[in-house]
């Protein structure tokens, strides 16, 4: 299995938003305050963060792939079928994770920047990275 290229981003203001109340619940549990809605709140949070805290982006063989966090979220995208890519900004109540937009789907954790990539026959997908230059670079190198 070749590795042509893989990153990883982080989205530290969806850990960071996610990982203040699980602060407060230890916070409050330290004085003896536990309510079991509490700590039911504080598992979802942490296996949202363990989801979602990350993208990675990989170049092997015959496909982009992607996938979240601890790799059960994931997509795989063959370069034959990738007509083209484009660098783009994504508007900001586009949001992170998951999306569906004007432009098609969008995979997000951080930032606005994203690489636009048009599939032959369906519709385009954008994937969010902090290095656009070099995630279309290394699409447009795999693919030639």
């Amino acid at each position: 299995m070749a590795n042509r290229y893989q990153a990883t981003q982080i989205g530290y203001v969806v850990i960071i938003t996610l990982a203040i109340p699980i602060v407060a619940v230890i916070i409050a549990g330290s004085t003896g305050i536990y309510h079991w809605a509490m700590l039911a709140i504080s598992a979802f949070q942490l296996i949202l963060i363990a989801l979602f805290g990350t993208l990675t982006v990989k170049i092997e063989d015959e496909d982009l792939k992607i996938h979240f966090g601890l790799g059960l979220i994931r997509k795989s995208f063959p370069l034959n079928e990738i007509k083209s890519t484009d660098i783009v900004k994504n508007k900001w109540y586009y949001g992170w994770g998951i999306r569906f937009t004007p432009h098609g789907w969008l995979y997000n954790v951080s930032g606005y920047m994203a690489v636009e990539i048009d599939m032959k026959g369906t519709i385009k997908y954008r994937i969010g990275t902090n290095q656009p230059d070099e995630l279309k670079k290394a699409i447009d190198r795999a693919r030639a």
